[in-house]
């Protein structure tokens, strides 16, 4: 069930880059908004449709994948994409389909770099960008009367970089917690995908604010955590927050 106040994709034109060719690529669930040099639509479809494959034969294999809310073991001789989301739900305490949209974003934007030195990949509020100039990624908090009005400023030396979003009131992503929008920033947007779930169903409240960014410094190779809850904002690491309008 969607939550009250879902507003699908709105966010989706709030990321600088109006010079690079945009396009969309629908495969069941998965629908990708990219950005690059020119429209690589038709190669876009061919990888995402790789890596889909790769995670639904794996699901068949072990169900627990898609139903476990906890951590799973390691899989060795599973496929890449499926051995980090692993990874990833055992460093933030969450079961690995908490990664499945940061870790599509990541495996089909890396592939798409092959054919274009820039590229940004939006997967249901979680990017893998690689730029060549400064951009800013608006916020979408919701109801929270910050949503609009701030953006991530993001440097091209900092990339590629995972920019992933978790919200308790937004969307229809499972979350325990209340918070209108956590964004996390890692070199990995799998590892950003499971973090920012993780560290969302840690804020109930306010209060929570502080406590949940502590926690969140406690998972490695994470580079910046903001936290939006309604009008109060918490900020860690490398994250440089700017006005902006949409």
């Amino acid at each position: 069930m969607k939550k009250e106040g879902y507003q699908p994709k709105v966010y989706r034109h709030w990321v600088e880059g109006k010079e690079l060719a945009e396009f969309t690529v629908a495969v069941k669930e998965t629908d990708l908004y990219i950005r690059a040099s020119s429209d690589l639509s038709r190669k876009a479809r061919r990888i995402t449709l790789k890596y889909r494959k790769q995670l639904e034969e794996y699901i068949k294999q072990d169900p627990d994948f898609v139903k476990s809310l906890k951590p799973l073991p390691s899989s060795p001789k599973a496929p890449r994409i499926v051995q980090d989301m692993l990874e990833a739900g055992q460093k933030t305490g969450v079961g690995p389909l908490a990664s499945v949209a940061g870790a599509v974003a990541e495996y089909v934007g890396r592939d798409l770099l092959d054919f274009s030195p820039e590229i940004i990949v939006e997967n249901g509020g979680d990017i893998f960008l690689k730029i060549k100039q400064k951009r800013v990624i608006g916020i979408y908090a919701g109801n929270s009367p910050l949503t609009g009005k701030l953006g991530l400023e993001i440097k091209p030396q900092d990339t590629p970089l995972g920019i992933c979003t978790s919200s308790g009131t937004v969307g229809h992503s499972l979350s325990y917690g209340k918070a209108d929008a956590v964004i996390v920033t890692a070199g990995s947007a799998v590892l950003a995908d499971a973090a920012a779930t993780s560290i969302c169903n840690r804020v109930k409240n306010p209060d929570d604010i502080n406590r949940a960014i502590e926690y969140g410094q406690s998972i490695e190779e994470l580079r910046g955590i903001a936290i939006i809850f309604g009008k109060n904002i918490g900020v860690w690491g490398d994250v440089k927050l700017c006005e902006t309008s949409v």
